[in-house]
């Protein structure tokens, strides 16, 4: 039950400017934990089930409830329902916080609880939708199909976590939603590693492992929300007022921060006409693509949404374009040279880390092609989840979700003129191109109407930026060796080599840096 006193507790500091950049660190080292062991997962799985009939099957099951998290958990919802928290929080009563916790959990709770029964119950027509080149494989099909029936659930358990994680995050509570996502690496590791001998079918145990993740995800939130005394008594409250704003706000947000996500699923509805496989070498490329943009886009994003909801709610246009500014700045300085690392590694981190078990060298080059796609749109990925808290925090979601209608429109006839002569990367180069259009739109918006002014410097760092990563990317270029030799080379021999191009490229890349006058204090916000 909630505390009935209406007087906040001493231990919820306002999260201060000064700290964001720490506020930052903590959330990437989290997310860092968390995306190396999804990479370790990534690796057990692809050792176990290659890029199989049955791979593909997973994927698609637990892309589909992942994909309407987006929507409902971490993607639209949160952008809509930590902006009315923040105002809620500086501008009202911790009772009337109380009540708004209350009332929107209770409706959310009550909203997925039907479509979660929904989807179960529809779960063959789900597939046929996502993915409608299954429907000339009937075994795949029915596989994919049963296995949805377990993961559908995991759509209202996550949903709820990013519901409390919210709360935290407004709170100044980074870490432990940050740590959540540990969960769901490990209980897939260990389903696969445990569970696996106990199934007919052995990628059953996948499924499986994602209800479990859902589970022990939600329990972990739960004391924390106690010791800030806001964990919720669900109460359902559509007519709230507070619960009215947000739902306002989510329904265009639906468009527009999950742009990217409808564009991975258009990938995958495509992809399941292509050669089997193709399904696999996207989701495996894709995942490699996402770890500069979990750790580090993401956890920018996460920590800036709050700050900007509370300068907003303060009248504070200074400070609003400050901290965009810095999150632009912080986003180039990481996501740059990323993709230029991921572009020119693609092939020996692929074959470093899948290439074992029934993964073959073909699908190691076949997912190399889709890494560079990707790659090509990491900066882009990453400027699209700072600029768009930019709206978010101001309570805009009509403006966010033109410019995603427009991104998806292109996103499709990218795929309908390149998925002929690329196959599966043809899918990966259109999102990346769609992805720039986004984010830039996002960004002309933001400086036309004036919400963001670029500080002062801008040129001399975009210099900085260049030349410290064309010296990185020569030292890739002449370090890294011909793909032929990856793909023979023992496990140590893969592991040690790809250490060496990952600690020569960050130090050539630092200290270019740092000689160039680049300092830390020059990202202290």
């Amino acid at each position: 039950m909630i505390d009935s006193e209406n007087s906040p507790p001493s231990n919820q500091p306002k999260q201060k400017k000064s700290g964001l950049l720490r506020s930052s660190l903590v959330v990437g080292i989290m997310t860092m934990l968390s995306r190396v062991l999804g990479l370790a997962r990534d690796v057990v799985v692809a050792g176990y089930f290659g890029s199989t009939a049955s791979a593909d099957a997973f994927f698609v099951a637990f892309k589909i409830p992942n994909f309407l998290r987006r929507l409902f958990a971490e993607g639209a919802f949160s952008q809509a329902f930590v902006p009315v928290l923040s105002e809620y929080r500086t501008q009202r009563s911790f009772g009337d916080v109380r009540e708004l916790v209350s009332r929107v959990s209770g409706t959310l709770a009550g909203t997925l609880v039907l479509v979660t029964v929904l989807g179960v119950l529809s779960a063959p027509l789900l597939i046929r939708l996502f993915a409608p080149g299954f429907i000339s494989e009937p075994e795949k099909l029915a596989l994919a199909g049963e296995m949805l029936r377990i993961t559908f659930p995991y759509l209202l358990l996550i949903s709820l976590t990013a519901l409390a994680g919210s709360i935290l995050n407004t709170y100044g509570r980074f870490a432990v939603p940050a740590f959540t996502p540990v969960l769901l690496n490990l209980s897939l590791i260990g389903s696969t590693l445990l569970l696996t001998p106990w199934f007919a079918e052995p990628v059953m145990a996948l499924a499986w492992g994602v209800a479990i993740a859902g589970i022990s995800q939600l329990l972990l939130q739960v004391p924390f929300l106690l010791q800030i005394r806001l964990l919720p008594a669900p109460k359902w409250g559509p007519q709230h007022e507070g619960t009215r704003r947000i739902m306002k706000l989510m329904i265009p947000a639906l468009f527009g921060v999950s742009v990217s996500q409808i564009n991975l699923l258009l990938d995958t509805v495509l992809a399941s006409f292509l050669q089997t496989g193709s399904v696999s070498w996207l989701y495996y490329s894709d995942r490699l693509s996402e770890l500069p943009l979990g750790v580090f886009g993401i956890a920018i994003a996460t920590v800036i949404l709050p700050s900007l909801s509370t300068r907003h709610a303060e009248a504070d246009s200074r400070h609003f374009s400050r901290t965009l500014d810095w999150a632009i700045r912080l986003v180039l300085l990481i996501g740059v040279p990323a993709a230029v690392a991921l572009f020119i590694l693609a092939g020996p981190l692929i074959a470093t880390l899948f290439d074992y078990g029934e993964m073959t060298d073909r699908d190691v080059l076949m997912a190399a092609m889709s890494l560079k796609a990707y790659s090509l749109g990491i900066i882009a990925f990453m400027l699209i989840k700072v600029l768009a808290p930019g709206y978010f925090a101001r309570q805009d979601t009509k403006t966010p979700v033109k410019i995603a209608i427009k991104a998806m429109v292109a996103n499709m006839i990218f795929n309908l003129i390149l998925v002929f002569p690329l196959q599966h990367a043809g899918l990966a180069l259109a999102t990346t191109l769609s992805a720039f259009l986004n984010a830039g739109l996002l960004y002309r918006g933001l400086k036309q109407s004036d919400v963001y002014r670029p500080a002062n410097g801008w040129l001399v760092y975009f210099a900085r930026l260049l030349v410290a990563n064309l010296a990185m990317a020569a030292t890739l270029f002449w370090l890294a060796a011909d793909i032929e030799k990856w793909l023979v080379w023992s496990l140590w021999e893969r592991v040690s080599q790809t250490g060496l191009l990952v600690l020569s490229g960050i130090l050539v890349y630092i200290i270019v840096l740092l000689v160039s006058g680049v300092r830390p204090k020059h990202f202290r916000h």
